[in-house]
């Protein structure tokens, strides 16, 4: 499947997609974390037949359902270009993980991974400055820094403990 990634100024970004069947789709994600399902008529591939809207967390919850692996999206301008090795992501809580309804000092990420959890992005908005007894929750997305290997442990810890 061929996805078209498109910037809407100020609205978000656009993933269209054509599936084996022939029938155009597309999700918009919103800078407010709100997610649109757009279809489109099979005839007219500029017609919406119809739009589904979904929030962050009704969002990952229908992806998990698809059987989707979780998407982590990388944040470019939190670890400058200039530090070699090290880079900083959203890792989302599924609706699975051992932590979601836990605080955050239960999961002791930073001992076993390298890695550190420096805020959570939560309903459009950032927490930051977390302290050990912050509660997270499914749909949470948390903000991740440190090397590839260690970011893979803090998504391996969040996803199955």
């Amino acid at each position: 499947m061929h996805l078209e990634r498109t910037v809407l100024l100020a609205i978000g970004v656009s993933y269209a997609f054509t599936t084996a069947t022939g029938q155009r789709a597309a999700v918009i994600v919103h800078g407010s974390g709100e997610r649109h399902l757009v279809v489109y008529d099979p005839d007219d591939h500029e017609r919406v037949l119809y739009t589904l809207v979904l929030n962050g967390g009704e969002s990952r919850t229908v992806a998990e359902l698809l059987g989707l692996p979780l998407v982590t999206d990388r944040i470019t301008d939190l670890v400058p270009p200039t530090v070699k090795g090290m880079d900083a992501v959203c890792i989302p809580i599924p609706a699975g993980s051992p932590y979601a309804g836990r605080r955050l000092g239960a999961t002791n990420a930073r001992t076993p991974t390298g890695a550190s959890i420096v805020a959570v992005l939560r309903d459009g908005r950032t927490i930051a400055s977390l302290t050990p007894d912050f509660t997270l929750r499914h749909g949470d997305e948390v903000v991740v820094v440190g090397d590839a290997s260690s970011i893979a442990g803090v998504r391996e810890l969040l996803t199955t403990g």
